[in-house]
């Protein structure tokens, strides 16, 4: 496991917690790129990254996703964070636009930054 702090300026860190337990390589990837800073972008409410340092493939990819997942979006080299319906799921699915390796869960208390974060960037580093 691995807790991850996502700076965003003016705005309280968010935290992710990594879990290799579905996707290792993925997860292993990401942590060997930190710290990067990506620009984050809004799909419903799904946050998602520009382009990471992080290069792997499908890894159990999956979609659906679940609440609070984060994943990592192969097709786009993107980190993902679900905290909600994205505009192509079903009523009570978050779906993202094509599979995702899951990598962990948003573990902030306060989620509701991620509605205000569109074309800002964001750093992920490893928190100690």
């Amino acid at each position: 496991m691995y807790t991850i702090t996502v700076k965003i300026p003016n705005a309280p860190d968010i935290y992710l917690e990594l879990d290799d337990q579905y996707s290792p390589k993925t997860v292993k990837a990401f942590v060997e790129k930190l710290p990067f800073t990506v620009k984050l972008h809004l799909w419903g409410e799904e946050v998602y990254s520009s382009e990471s340092p992080i290069e792997i493939f499908e890894e159990n990819a999956k979609s659906p996703v679940k609440l609070n997942d984060v994943a990592y979006w192969p097709s786009g080299k993107a980190i993902c964070l679900f905290y909600g319906p994205t505009p192509i799921g079903k009523k009570g699915e978050i779906t993202p636009a094509s599979p995702v390796n899951v990598i962990g869960k948003i573990i902030s208390p306060d989620k509701t930054i991620l509605r205000k974060v569109d074309g800002l960037n964001a750093t992920f580093r490893l928190k100690h």
